[in-house]
């Protein structure tokens, strides 16, 4: 029986941790796990045999960090060759009866991708290709994709299995108290990305025991058609005798992970801290019971990296702006690739309201393909609303889709053979939700049974594709009525019975409707309400205009959609004052943050920087810093310890400011140019995982601290003798795996010894502040502006 086969019809078990055995076993601070495939195979081994023996039916190999950014491809190599052995001998010589399989084990690259960091999207899928191959040629029975605290990253781990072979993956996040990745994804986000991309299964792993993971596992199981996995740590780490131990028995795990299985939890294992001891109790608690049926929860959904937009629940709003058609200054800045422009555009229409982004950047005379992947990235770096591609092109459909970082919304695909046949495979392949224009061969029918033909005929080839109808959004075309006063009839009935009778969402193009008119705010106001009735789930609009928006909080006042009619009287302070951004008068402005402010808060780098420069002419630059670029990071900070602003967010504000401290610089004498202080930052020995890290490094220097930052896997002498010579008073280390925490303490260890008037601040996923209290840490930070924070107390 093959690994999907079984998972059909029952609870799967999988393994346990692994790095805390492996310590247990010798493994010296700094050492690579994976290594052991090699050096110890009968330990690899012996562990992998005890998981089996303790009930599980899948054991990951010892390969979590096994990638040609850590190894050499020669050396990875050898490792996943020997790493599948030694579980395939294990597999043989286990006396339990029950099925068993091989999961290639895959944790992430280390390395946060660009626009954040400096890893390109497509070397990451590089990277991951590389050991997925190798599973593949060796014999795995499937991946398991672990640990990933990027959507991002995680998007791109997947699309190198998908690519590279045709085994089942599991796809797992960590999440943290919040409910969220670090880089701001909600469970229903990441269900949204990885079931659109076909992962077998979804779920969440580490960080936290089961008991702080349950609010996860009830949202990614209301929200999830596939099977959910779980795999908790055993609690909260803590540092005894200077090993890592766990805060969870055996029975106390199995019992909170059984009442999950209850709830409709499919696959079940543990991470840090667990043994097979912590497996074996699983399987006894949960042995009889009966796997919960799999239900499709028949939701259509688009996603940023940060959160889910479903339709159906109330009028979805796609802000039109972003496209050249009747716009002047908008093809302007395509021809001259100004895409702070295009930026602009974007994040005005964000603060208007709208909930997704059309993005249209076709012109005959601009590369297309790489407007649009340019514009789309861009865009993702200033603002979290999702996007919808917006082109004819289906090579630039393509590279839009492939970088881009959630479910897309794609407009679109018609009637035609040949359309079909070029959007559907790249809706498969890269999920998405897809506008279906009601046109064929024949044109446009004129009436409304011919549209839903048309409809119908969609959805048919659709299915041959794999895509069901939820995922698939018609568009009834809404056409001028000063060219055929009927057209509007047949476009509301057209919507009414594809709505009722197909069962699908629908979405207009509604200002068509006016094209060659006068006042055509007043007609495509009405023909909103009118579509609204007769069942549109989403509009292309302009948020900029009146009457639309009046239509849509009106709506949703008088149809229950809004408590307390709250989001209607909150906006109708604005009805009257509804204009583009270009309209706005000196008053309007002076309301509003100062300019250089608004650029760094909104994350553009560019126009930070000109503003800067052209304000450096009146100004000194100390006041500048001071009165503009601290007051920004700083409210940008506020916002993401109080959770109103994503970790992508804080990084892009954080570059804008970069970019402005850049002017300050060059205008400043480097006699004047003083540094708050030095601060010296690591990855602890062992370790490879420097996100962390590099977030921490940006926000001090942007707040004016002097960073020595002594890169990853740094041994605790080469920390020590570097605050010894620079006499640094403050010293921050990261750490991710639990393997690596003990290399962690004994340089806060050795920094007592030699440099004991220098404070340490650790910070990482596996870390606690119980833990950090252990270790000696003077402080624990759950995030980079908690550093930042804590920096300015010490170094003043």
């Amino acid at each position: 029986m093959n690994f999907k086969e079984y998972l059909k019809d029952n609870i799967v078990y999988l393994d346990g941790g692994m790095g805390t055995l492996l310590q247990a076993q010798g493994l010296a601070p700094g050492e690579y796990p994976e290594r052991w495939n090699i050096t110890h195979p009968e330990i690899i081994t012996n562990i992998h045999k005890d998981y089996f023996d303790a009930g599980s039916n899948v054991v990951c190999t010892n390969t979590f960090g096994a990638n040609i950014l850590k190894f050499s491809e020669e050396e990875l190599e050898e490792i996943i060759k020997a790493a599948i052995e030694n579980a395939n001998g294990a597999r043989k010589q286990s006396k339990n009866s029950a099925e068993k399989f091989i999961a290639l084990d895959i944790g992430p690259s280390g390395k946060l991708l660009k626009p954040l960091g400096d890893l390109d999207f497509e070397d990451a899928v590089s990277v991951f290709a590389q050991t997925v191959k190798l599973g593949a040629k060796y014999g795995a029975d499937l991946v398991i994709i672990e640990t990933m605290n990027d959507s991002y990253e995680t998007k791109a781990a997947l699309l190198a299995v998908k690519e590279n072979c045709d085994l089942p993956v599991i796809v797992s996040n960590a999440y943290g108290e919040d409910k969220k990745l670090m880089t701001g994804a909600t469970p229903q986000a990441m269900v949204a990305l990885l079931e659109g991309m076909g992962a077998d299964s979804i779920g969440a792993n580490c960080s936290l025991g089961p008991r702080q993971l349950r609010g996860v596992v009830e949202e990614l199981l209301s929200c999830a058609s596939v099977p959910v996995v779980l795999k908790p740590n055993a609690g909260i780490p803590k540092a005894v005798d200077g090993k890592t131990v766990f805060d969870i028995t055996t029975e106390e795990f199995a019992t909170e992970v059984a009442d999950l299985i209850k709830s409709g939890v499919r696959l079940v294992g543990g991470c840090c801290g667990t043994t097979p001891e912590y497996i074996k109790a699983l399987y006894r608690a949960s042995k009889g019971l009966t796997p919960c049926k799999l239900t499709d929860k028949n939701k259509t959904v688009v996603s940023s990296y940060t959160h889910a937009v479903e339709f159906g629940e109330s009028p979805v709003l796609i802000g039109e702006r972003i496209n050249p058609t009747g716009k002047k200054r908008f093809k302007q800045a395509l021809m001259e690739n100004d895409i702070d422009y295009i930026l602009n555009e974007g994040v005005n229409q964000q603060e208007k309201g709208v909930h997704i982004l059309d993005v249209n950047v076709g012109l005959p005379d601009i590369n297309e393909v790489e407007m649009i992947k340019t514009a789309v990235c861009e865009l993702q770096a200033v603002t979290n609303l999702p996007l919808q591609i917006d082109t004819a092109d289906t090579c630039a459909m393509e590279a839009a889709l492939r970088r881009y970082n959630g479910k897309a919304m794609i407009n679109s695909v018609n009637g035609k053979k040949e359309s079909m046949e070029a959007v559907f495979p790249l809706v498969k392949k890269y999920g998405g939700v897809v506008v279906a224009l009601t046109l064929d061969e024949n044109g446009i029918p004129e009436t409304a049974q011919g549209r839903e033909e048309i409809a119908k005929k969609i959805l048919a080839k659709a299915k041959e594709y794999g895509i069901d109808k939820k995922d698939i959004i018609f568009d009834t075309l809404a056409m001028t009525i000063s060219a055929d006063s009927r057209s509007a009839l047949a476009t509301l009935g057209a919507l009414k019975t594809i709505k009722e009778e197909l069962g699908c969402h629908t979405s207009l193009g509604v200002s068509n409707v006016s094209f060659g008119l006068p006042v055509r705010d007043a007609i495509n106001g009405v023909f909103f309400a009118l579509a609204l009735e007769n069942g549109l789930s989403a509009a292309i609009m302009n948020p900029y205009s009146a009457d639309m928006m009046k239509t849509y909080y009106s709506y949703r006042a008088l149809k229950d959609m809004d408590d307390n009619c709250a989001d209607y009287i909150e906006a109708s302070s604005e009805f009257a004052q509804v204009i583009a951004p270009t309209q706005m008068t000196e008053k309007t402005k002076e309301e509003y943050k100062s300019e250089l402010q608004s650029a760094i808060i909104k994350g553009f780098k560019e126009k930070s920087a000109i503003i800067t420069a052209e304000i450096l002419k009146t100004s000194a630059p100390l006041d500048i810093v001071q009165e503009e670029i601290i007051p920004a990071l700083n409210m940008v900070g506020k916002g993401f310890e109080e959770k109103t602003v994503y970790l992508p967010q804080l990084l892009m504000s954080a570059e804008s400011a970069k970019s402005a401290f850049e002017k300050i610089k060059e205008a400043m004498p480097d006699k004047n140019a003083k540094d708050k202080g030095t601060v010296v930052i690591a990855t602890v020995h062992g370790d490879i995982h420097d996100i962390g890290k590099n977030i921490v490094k940006l926000l001090l220097e942007n707040y004016g601290f002097n960073v020595l930052d002594l890169g990853k896997d740094v041994p605790p002498e080469v920390v020590v003798d570097k605050v010894v010579e620079t006499n640094a008073p403050l010293v921050g280390l990261s750490a991710l795996m639990t393997t690596t925490v003990p290399a962690m303490e004994e340089t806060i260890r050795q920094l007592k010894k030699r440099a004991p008037w220098c404070k340490t601040v650790v910070g990482g996923a596996v870390l606690t502040q119980e833990y950090a209290d252990k270790i000696g840490a003077d402080k624990y930070a759950r995030d980079a502006m908690e550093t930042v924070r804590y920096a300015e107390t010490v170094i003043k």
